[in-house]
């Protein structure tokens, strides 16, 4: 028997035992009389399977009781048996969207806007593709994400799959080249050189260089809560790298699409998840990327870090000043308040 809130789910099997008992009848002599093995007749009284129609046409012979009695019977109890199944699940996962951040999904129109969890729940299991939400647990189903992030708690990783599931839906129907991690490889400088163009500029640029090495960048806006700059993961026959974008300043934009490109040439990607040193090692190459050592070397050397200098510095190396002066408040040599006028905030449409 089975049980919700709102259903009980009574197998024939249940039936078919009180018959016996009123007939002083052993599972014994009744497999007899059924023509059946012993192990059957307890598959069926323990509801272990499915009463079939030749089992009801033996039923009426032995028990008395029609046919269509027991094939109703049946029909009944999978009927409330899924019901039962569906109401119970539904509130398993119920509790589960108390961690998810359904406001924000809805905000952005990843879901539907509603306050009633039932709707929620379906919506949820829609957007996740799912039948119900406790398969996300299921590591098969979540892609080893690479990812740049300031804190791990349970609500970032909720926030995290929410963040990644999006990407992997937008990339779904991207055209493609084959994964070319050689020509990706080549094509770092090319990229670096956009640092010193508009988004409007650089957006398209970026999306097509990356698509003909069978990357798809998805630009989607911040999760509360997700700490997340950026996610890159392999799905099927590509690479997806996720970027958050809104309000977000140019350095860090820049840099936290090196470091995403970095987890991918340096093989950390179909992982379950990156290590702190796999982190380091991509924001090593990033900002060798971005500017390299010994030139940031020299420039850090005459120990002259004005708006002025800077500019310059930044126009030899042909890359963004806001990138520059980020690097220089990152690593110490000049306050965060200092010359913020050179970074630029990027608002890139999803």
């Amino acid at each position: 028997m089975t049980r919700s809130r709102s259903y009980i789910a009574t197998p024939p099997g249940s039936t078919i035992k009180e018959q016996l008992e009123n007939r002083g009848m052993s599972q014994k002599e009744f497999a007899s009389r059924m023509g059946m093995s012993e192990k059957h007749i307890s598959h069926l009284i323990n509801r272990e399977v499915q009463l079939t129609p030749d089992a009801a046409n033996r039923l009426e012979m032995v028990l008395g009781l029609p046919a269509k009695f027991w094939n109703n019977l049946e029909a009944i109890y999978r009927d409330k048996l899924a019901k039962a199944e569906a109401e119970n699940s539904m509130g398993a996962d119920a509790l589960t969207i108390k961690k998810l951040p359904y406001k924000e999904m809805a905000d952005n129109g990843w879901v539907p806007v509603t306050r009633r969890i039932n709707e929620k729940v379906i919506a949820l299991r829609k957007f996740f593709e799912v039948v119900e939400l406790r398969r996300l647990e299921d590591r098969k189903l979540i892609p080893g994400i690479a990812c740049r992030r300031q804190a791990i708690t349970e609500k970032a990783d909720y926030a995290l799959i929410v963040w990644a599931q999006k990407a992997k839906l937008e990339a779904r129907n991207s055209a493609l080249s084959p994964i070319n991690l050689e020509q990706l490889t080549g094509c770092l400088p090319r990229i670096r050189k956009m640092t010193t163009m508009k988004p409007s500029e650089f957006c398209p640029k970026l999306v097509s260089t990356l698509v003909d090495c069978g990357v798809a960048i998805i630009f989607l806006p911040h999760i509360g809560g997700s700490f997340l700059h950026g996610a890159t993961f392999y799905d099927k026959n590509k690479i997806v790298i996720g970027l958050t974008v809104r309000g977000k300043d140019a350095d860090k934009f820049w840099f936290s699409l090196f470091h995403e490109i970095g987890h991918i040439l340096l093989g950390h990607l179909n992982q379950d998840g990156t290590s702190e040193e796999d982190e380091l090692k991509a924001d090593e190459f990033a900002k060798e990327q971005l500017i390299p050592s010994e030139q940031f070397k020299q420039f850090t050397a005459r120990n002259n870090f004005g708006r002025a200098d800077i500019v310059s510095f930044a126009k030899r190396i042909e890359i963004d000043p806001g990138i520059v002066a980020g690097r220089l408040q990152k690593d110490g040599y000049i306050e965060f308040s200092w010359h913020n006028d050179l970074k630029t905030k990027y608002m890139i449409s999803e």
